[in-house]
């Protein structure tokens, strides 16, 4: 399944896509503060995809060229009794960001999310990081609950999985 835009698609990342992949999670821990390290950041997403123990979205444009990324890993609520996921990696190249892509990608989460029976999202972003916060503000709503659990970051919890109509959280 692809989600389209005039400009550019999402779709699922596999191991051919393990280039553009590290590239965009180097960028994407450089950005966390992280030193720059594409053959670490390679290393990591492949045992990931060959461990199938993450999933993976890749934003594209028209030409093929890597836009950003979305990584999600499965895990449960005790309480709940049911399985959840984490989303914790978003990220979209500089050039290409007030375009839609962050939206895009977390949308396209928030479905893939919900069709492997997620009852829930969650994720975290660092506290200074404004355009995120708002982000997940609009495209999560306010049913969302916000809650400082490190000094330095914010987790945003879902109140259950979007539905694939609206992709928002009810």
């Amino acid at each position: 399944m692809s989600a389209a835009n005039a400009s550019f698609e999402v779709r699922s990342a596999g191991r051919g896509d393990l280039p553009a992949l590290a590239a965009l999670f180097d960028g994407y821990r450089v950005f966390y503060g992280q030193p720059s390290d594409p053959v670490r950041a390679g290393a990591f997403l492949r045992e990931r995809l060959e461990r199938g123990d993450s999933q993976l979205l890749l934003a594209l444009d028209a030409q093929g060229g890597a836009l950003g990324f979305v990584q999600l890993y499965p895990s449960f609520t005790s309480v709940g009794t049911a399985p959840i996921e984490v989303l914790n990696d978003l990220f979209v190249v500089p050039e290409a960001r007030g375009r839609g892509v962050a939206r895009a990608l977390l949308r396209r989460a928030g479905d893939d999310a919900r069709s492997r029976g997620a009852v829930k999202l969650v994720l975290s972003t660092a506290v200074d990081n404004t355009p995120a916060q708002s982000l997940y503000a609009r495209r999560l709503g306010a049913r969302c609950r916000l809650r400082r659990i490190r000094p330095d970051a914010l987790t945003w919890t879902s109140a259950s999985a979007p539905t694939a109509a609206t992709s928002t959280w009810t």
